[in-house]
């Protein structure tokens, strides 16, 4: 299917979203905390309930761009992002700052699952990884900028006005996507199901071993990483002491290796095929977490020596993102949608689980943050190890 040069730019902007929304305040956690007179660890509680409700939005919208299409789905969920950002930043405490992030998530995981339904709608195989690819260049930039933004707000404001720069993003989606973006799911093709249909639909798609090994992997490597947003803050601000201006930097040189593993990884496939490049890069995520768990309980509380392993497992995530999603949903064409959400829920359970895991082990130490890594890696090893080659 031909599509504009322009919409993968569009897509990674709404794609962005998620990754926006969830980095952007982390510079703030300690300020959030101050502000509430909360306990330490208990910002991390907000990230997690953002990841829970990641999870139960994704659920849904699959199955509703399958119904409706893909357009429709997008202009109500960004709606709710929108009042969602409003709610958080007019928040009176720390639970209902929590409650609204949930709520805001509901909203942003349209944003997350229809897009990679809408590739899948426009391409397949090597194609599809490439447009992804193209897909992580623009969302890539997210979680550099949005550290950065984060701490320059708190520069001349207070954590409030984080949500209010998000609630501008919303409007701007909403807008863009009501007036520009495309349908690529055809009234034709559109499913129609009923509650039983759709959970029998539910099964055939987890039933299927391509889609449950690659969406293992895939949400195991999501445990890891989201370790790695949730730990981050406390290690680098209160464990190391760095300002929030220097955190960003160093969230964003994460951010930029996992954006030119992204963009190499078309150039390996090509070369190697997909089921090798995935494989090799688990296993580089591997080493990199084991390395930052040993030095960690080793008690080398030296920034370079975590720096480096924390870079390479975070850029490995340029790859693993693209290739686990073509691989889930290859099988999957006439109900991408469905497919896409039963991953990312999946995929954001994990994530909930391991944010609320941070929270409970945070010490200022990177050791809390290290070992979830590891485990969330041998999870994805395990994973590959059952993966079909084709």
């Amino acid at each position: 299917m031909r599509f504009p040069a322009w919409l993968p730019l569009l897509l990674g902007f709404l794609t962005a979203v998620g990754p926006a929304t969830t980095d952007m305040y982390l510079p703030a956690f300690p300020a959030i905390e101050a502000s509430f007179a909360a306990a330490p660890g208990s910002a991390q509680l907000t990230l997690a309930a953002w990841f829970a409700g990641l999870a139960v939005g994704q659920f849904s919208q699959g199955t509703l761009s399958d119904r409706f299409g893909r357009k429709r789905p997008l202009i109500v969920a960004t709606a709710i992002y929108t009042l969602a950002c409003l709610g958080c930043a007019l928040a009176p405490s720390i639970q209902w700052l929590a409650a609204f992030r949930a709520l805001a998530a509901i909203g942003a995981s349209a944003g997350m699952v229809i897009p990679r339904a809408m590739v899948r709608d426009l391409a397949e195989g090597h194609a599809a990884a490439v447009l992804l690819s193209r897909l992580s260049l623009v969302m890539g930039a997210a979680p550099i900028l949005a550290p950065t933004v984060g701490s320059a707000v708190l520069a001349f404001a207070d954590w409030r006005g984080i949500f209010w720069i998000l609630t501008a993003y919303g409007a701007l989606c909403w807008v863009l996507v009501l007036l520009l973006l495309p349908d690529t799911l055809p009234e034709e093709r559109r499913i129609r199901l009923r509650l039983g249909e759709q959970l029998d639909r539910y099964r055939s798609i987890l039933a299927e071993r391509g889609f449950l090994t690659h969406a293992s992997m895939g949400g195991f490597a999501t445990f890891a990483f989201f370790a790695y947003l949730a730990g981050s803050s406390p290690v680098f601000i209160q464990g190391f002491g760095l300002t929030p201006a220097r955190y960003a930097m160093i969230f964003g040189a994460n951010s930029f290796g996992l954006i030119c593993c992204a963009q190499l990884n078309p150039h390996l496939l090509r070369r190697f095929g997909p089921f090798r490049v995935l494989r090799g890069v688990s296993r580089v995520h591997l080493a990199a977490t084991a390395t930052l768990t040993v030095i960690a309980f080793a008690g080398l509380h030296i920034l370079p020596l975590v720096i480096a392993p924390v870079f390479v497992a975070i850029s490995c995530m340029g790859m693993l993102n693209p290739n686990t999603i073509v691989g889930a949903l290859a099988r999957h064409q006439h109900h991408a949608g469905s497919a896409s959400s039963v991953m990312g829920t999946g995929q954001y359970l994990l994530g909930a689980f391991s944010g609320l895991m941070v929270g409970l082990v945070t010490d200022g130490t990177p050791r809390g943050m290290a070992a979830l890594m590891l485990v969330g890696s041998i999870g994805m090893m395990l994973a590959d190890a059952q993966r079909p080659r084709a």
